[in-house]
């Protein structure tokens, strides 16, 4: 993904930005020359009111069950995988969001995304010669029902990066110097109001400040300070978080990213390598790269506690020691797929979640690996479509901007602690990825797996987070015990979970199928507990002499 989009002034150029002119038509000058507030946002920064748009922004068409494609796999094969062992790793697509678009801007694509509490927010931006760009704040709370809360359009800006803080988006960008009445630099952040997280307050006004630089196309967010990275010829800028006033700045060849991680400043500077600041901008240490980033590609860093992760296009992700700034490891680009051109393979993004390391690695998708204790080993690719350029992952959640394809939601769908204690003592599963309980067996697990497939002609517990590529049947007389979670199917490849003749299917937890749920002559279908959900994308097809028992949130409203 490419940060600039260099232009000679032309007359088509003048024409399109004959808009910039309106661009601080309603504004007035603070204290500063950097800084300035939108009296009249509105006419730059509008904000969608239709809730109906909203809604339609969410794509469920291949929410479901996730593979993950090892190294000898092809992406786009749909392998038989008969004698293949349970993954671990049960992700499953929760929803994509579509990038938003409005008059004179329809091909906005996902830029980067920062995840607060239930909160994502996303931010968009055009690669051609036109400035447009959009900011969406996306509900994620309920896995089962994400919402788009509220969306901006800027009219005559791109958006490269933001951070949610205390209340405020800050989002910077570029727009175009010479066309704005105001404008002291192409680089710009700005302060937009938001309330309880999730609706922007555009009429409290929009606060922006500039610097030099190509664009800008990273920031980060202290207790008190706002620091900006402007790319090409730019500068790392420090603005007091109130009024975005620039409080010192310090000029870089060429910046990509920054990350503030307790004490530590570190940016990425494309001509060396990594740069580590103190509190006054001034470099302390640096890590050497020999990577070539290319010019103004998207390239960022990440930092867990003495890690430090470092894209670094097509040799992969580096992973630094913090301590020593030395090379722990490189990570490679675990796939070359066909008919995507080698320049489109190459890692835009990395970052850490706890354990794992995830890598949008542009055209070769997004992959995954294990941070053990003595080296990162590639788990595979997600399987996903669209060209990955950047991934934030925290909590149960991977989302991964993938351009004119938006925001994909991931769950990663950890087991909860509090599911491992119910079952103790069952052991955790290791065996095929199509296990076959025979009749009179009785079998019972707990962990993370991803199955292909699931056949209980006998009993089966299972307790913990677990995925089902393809159908679920429960054969006559059987008993399929399951608390915790399971996603069978998706949405674009459905399969059915078939409870036969008096078999019985109890769950406490959470169900998600993508496909029917049959019950035969005699099934029974058992929630236990208050709190259990099913959300079943297909039909529910009861026999008269089947039954339903307990109480549960029947989320599609299909009973």
């Amino acid at each position: 993904m490419r940060y600039t989009k260099p232009r000679e002034p032309n007359l088509l150029l003048m024409t399109k930005n004959l808009l910039l002119a309106l661009l601080f038509l309603f504004i007035f000058l603070s204290c500063s020359d950097t800084t300035t507030v939108f009296e009249n946002s509105t006419d730059n920064v509008q904000e969608e009111t239709s809730a109906a748009v909203l809604e339609s922004s969410l794509d469920f068409a291949e929410s479901g069950v996730l593979d993950i494609y090892q190294e000898n796999q092809n992406t786009g094969a749909q392998s038989a995988f008969m004698d293949e062992q349970a993954g671990e790793y049960p992700l499953s697509l929760v929803a994509q969001v579509n990038p938003p678009s409005f008059s004179g801007a329809n091909n906005l694509t996902a830029s980067h995304v920062d995840l607060v509490g239930d909160y994502a927010y996303v931010s968009y931006n055009t690669v051609d010669d036109v400035y447009a760009g959009g900011i969406d704040i996306v509900d994620v709370g309920d896995p089962s029902r994400p919402r788009v809360t509220s969306r901006l359009y800027f009219v005559n800006a791109d958006i490269s990066s933001l951070k949610y803080d205390n209340g405020f988006v800050y989002a910077v960008g570029g727009v175009d110097a010479e066309q704005s009445v105001t404008a002291t630099a192409n680089s710009f952040v700005a302060k937009l109001q938001v309330t309880n997280g999730s609706r922007f307050n555009i009429s409290a006004g929009v606060v922006f400040g500039f610097q030099e630089g190509f664009v800008a196309n990273d920031i980060a967010v202290t207790a008190s300070n706002v620091l900006v990275t402007s790319g090409k010829d730019g500068y790392v800028a420090e603005y007091n978080k109130n009024d975005l006033e620039i409080i010192n700045e310090a000029p870089f060849q060429d910046l990509r990213s920054i990350a503030v991680d307790d004490d530590r400043i570190v940016v990425l500077d494309a001509s060396l390598g990594v740069r580590f600041l103190n509190a006054g901008l001034s470099e302390t240490n640096q890590i050497q790269i020999n990577a070539d980033f290319r010019s103004a590609d998207k390239r960022t860093l990440d930092i867990s506690e003495d890690l430090l992760v470092v894209a670094e296009g097509a040799a992969g992700a580096g992973v630094y020691n913090v301590s020593s700034r030395t090379l722990q490891e490189r990570v490679p680009i675990l796939v070359n797929p066909e008919n995507v051109s080698p320049s489109d393979v190459v890692t835009n993004a990395a970052a850490f979640n706890e354990d794992v390391m995830v890598m949008a690695n542009g055209g070769a998708g997004l992959a995954i690996a294990e941070n053990n204790a003595a080296s990162l080993d590639v788990v595979g690719v997600v399987e996903l479509n669209g060209s990955i350029n950047y991934v934030a992952s925290k909590g149960d959640y991977i989302f991964a901007a993938s351009g004119r394809s938006g925001l994909q939601i991931i769950k990663m769908n950890k087991p909860d602690a509090s599911l491992e204690a119910k079952c103790e003592g069952t052991p955790g599963y290791s065996g095929s990825s199509r296990p076959t309980i025979p009749i009179g067996e009785e079998s019972a697990y707990s962990g993370s797996r991803r199955f292909r497939s699931l056949t209980i002609n006998g009993s089966l517990l299972l307790c913990g987070t677990w995925t089902v590529r393809e159908e679920v049947n429960i054969g006559p007389n059987g008993l399929f015990e399951m608390r915790g979670t399971l996603i069978v199917a998706r949405n674009n490849r459905r399969e059915d979970v078939t409870v036969e003749e008096n078999a019985v299917f109890r769950v406490e937890g959470d169900l998600t199928i993508y496909g029917d749920l049959i019950l035969e002559e005699g099934a029974t279908l058992e929630f236990l507990g208050d709190s259990s959900r099913v959300n079943v994308f297909g039909d529910v097809e009861i026999e008269d002499s089947a039954s339903v028992i307990g109480e549960f949130d029947d989320v599609q409203n299909k009973f």
